[in-house]
């Protein structure tokens, strides 16, 4: 059975994690496929009209991920830590990032280390009532990676963040939106319709105009105002260049729906 899922219908890409007999945590096998997958959708469209507009990242079963499979570590012949964060978690984080489409997560179970950490890495997150978030590596002597140290702080704040990391409590959905980690948590069965109508509407907008977007998004994490200015001008130039704001625009003259076409 593959360990990932993929499927692509009506401009949305589908990456559903399937390893739910140990609650979808991570293996190299399944690491390398996401890398796998990351890369072909933030390829596709490259040399055309893209057909992938919009990612979706789910899990199967009853977690989202329980991050780092830990028998893999243990056993004897086991990737080590460094080969854990350097070929399999940080380019996940990094791929998710550097995607220039919109990339929502459905969090329809626990999500906890690792797991936890790449979910906060994506656009938007949506999360079922009964899905939780936890900063588990302090249970087992290890610090948070996959981001965690870099994206929490900055949605939640420095003082909740550490908190949270060091004694590993266990967040609610629901209280996790409250705090500003989530987007939004919705009735469980309600949260795969909530993200694909989401992400349809994301994937009939400006691909091009949103992946701009999260360019400047990335880079404001660690900008100046006078960079950030300028970099939004550098965008707003190439944003203006686009089929799709041409298209928006005339749209609004002629007062119709706009046709984008992600280009």
């Amino acid at each position: 059975m593959d360990s990932i899922l993929f499927s692509v219908e009506n401009g949305i890409a589908t990456i559903r994690l399937n390893r739910p007999e140990v609650y979808n945590s991570f293996n190299r096998e399944m690491a390398l496929l996401m890398q796998q997958y990351l890369k072909e959708c933030a390829e596709e469209g490259k040399e055309g009209p893209p057909e992938i507009r919009a990612i979706v990242i789910t899990g199967e079963g009853k977690a989202f991920s329980a991050g780092q499979d830990l028998q893999e570590i243990v056993a004897e012949n086991g990737p080590d830590i460094s080969t854990i964060l350097s070929e399999h978690y940080n380019p996940i984080v990094q791929l998710i990032r550097k995607l220039e489409k919109p990339v929502i997560c459905a969090v329809n179970g626990v999500a906890a280390g690792a797991g936890a950490n790449i979910a906060l890495a994506c656009d938007i997150v949506l999360a079922a009532e009964s899905a939780s978030f936890i900063q588990a590596f302090s249970k087992i002597g290890l610090i948070p990676d996959s981001g965690g140290t870099f994206f929490l702080p900055r949605l939640i704040g420095l003082q909740r963040a550490t908190a949270l990391m060091m004694t590993g409590e266990k967040v609610p959905a629901k209280e996790a939106q409250n705090m500003g980690m989530i987007y939004r948590a919705v009735p469980d069965r309600k949260l795969m319709s909530e993200t694909l109508a989401l992400a349809t509407q994301l994937a009939q907008m400006p691909t091009k105009g949103l992946g701009l977007t999260k360019r400047a998004l990335n880079r404001s994490l660690e900008s100046t105002l006078d960079k950030q200015l300028a970099m939004e001008e550098e965008l707003q130039i190439s944003a203006s260049q686009t089929h799709d704001f041409k298209e928006g625009v005339q749209a609004f003259l002629e007062k119709r729906k706009p046709d984008f076409k992600g280009q």
